[in-house]
C-alpha cells in the first residue's frame, strides 16, 4: 500500500510540474508600440560594407631582382603587378573571314565567359579584326591574357606597347604582309578570294 501511495504521489508531482512548464511556455511575449526612446546603434562594419564591391588585397609579393632577367620575364613580372584600370586591344585572326555582325558577338561572348570566372572585363568591337577591352582591376590582366590567347578567334593580345601571341605565331606585321602578298598575287591571276582591308564598324 505504501508503495502504491508513493507511485501515486510521484505521478501527481510529475503531472503538476508538466502543467507549470506548459503554462510558462504559453506566456506571450509583449512588445510595446512605444519605441521612441529605443536607440538602434547595432550597425556593425559588415553592414556598412554591404553592397560595396569587394577589393582583392593581394598578398605581399616582393619584386624579384631584375638585373639578371630576360626582357620577357621582366614584362611578365610587370603584368603581374599591374593594379590600376587597363585598356588594350585584341587582334582577331586575319585569315578567318567574318562579318561586321560577328565581331560584337565575339566581344559579348568573351565578356560573359570572363564574368563567370569573376574577371570584370568589357569587350567592344572596333572593326572586323580588332576588339578593345577595358578592365577596372588590372591585377587580373595576366588571367585575361591567358584566356584571350586560348580563344580560337584571337591572334594577338596588346596591352600598351607590349603584344602577346601564342608561342610560334609570327608578328602581326608579317601576317598582314603575307596576306597582302597573297591578295596581290591573286589579283594578278584573277579576282582575290578575300580582301583584307580594315572595315570599321
Amino acid at each position: 500500500m505504501k508503495f502504491i501511495l508513493t507511485v501515486y504521489a510521484l505521478l501527481l508531482l510529475c503531472v503538476t510540474l508538466k502543467k507549470v512548464n506548459i503554462v510558462e511556455a504559453k506566456k506571450p511575449v509583449r512588445i510595446t508600440d512605444e519605441l521612441d526612446d529605443v536607440v538602434d546603434d547595432e550597425e556593425d562594419e559588415e553592414w556598412k560594407e554591404w553592397g560595396k564591391p569587394k577589393t582583392k588585397i593581394p598578398p605581399f609579393d616582393p619584386p624579384p631582382d631584375i638585373t639578371d632577367m630576360d626582357p620577357s620575364r621582366i614584362q611578365a613580372e610587370m603584368l603581374k603587378r599591374h593594379y590600376g584600370p587597363s585598356i588594350g586591344f585584341v587582334k582577331l585572326r586575319l585569315d578567318v573571314p567574318r562579318t561586321r555582325e560577328e565581331v560584337p558577338g565575339i566581344a559579348k561572348k568573351w565578356t560573359q565567359l570572363l564574368r563567370t570566372g569573376s574577371i570584370e572585363a568589357k569587350f567592344m568591337a572596333v572593326d572586323v579584326n580588332t576588339v578593345m577591352f577595358t578592365m577596372e582591376q588590372g591585377q587580373d590582366t595576366a588571367e585575361l591574357k591567358d584566356f584571350i590567347l586560348s580563344q580560337p578567334e584571337a591572334y594577338e593580345f596588346k596591352l600598351g606597347q607590349q603584344a602577346y601571341r601564342r608561342p610560334g605565331d609570327p608578328p602581326l606585321e608579317e601576317v598582314i604582309e603575307k596576306l597582302h602578298k597573297n591578295d596581290f598575287e591573286a589579283a594578278d591571276g584573277g579576282p582575290a578570294k578575300q580582301s583584307h582591308h580594315k572595315d570599321e564598324l
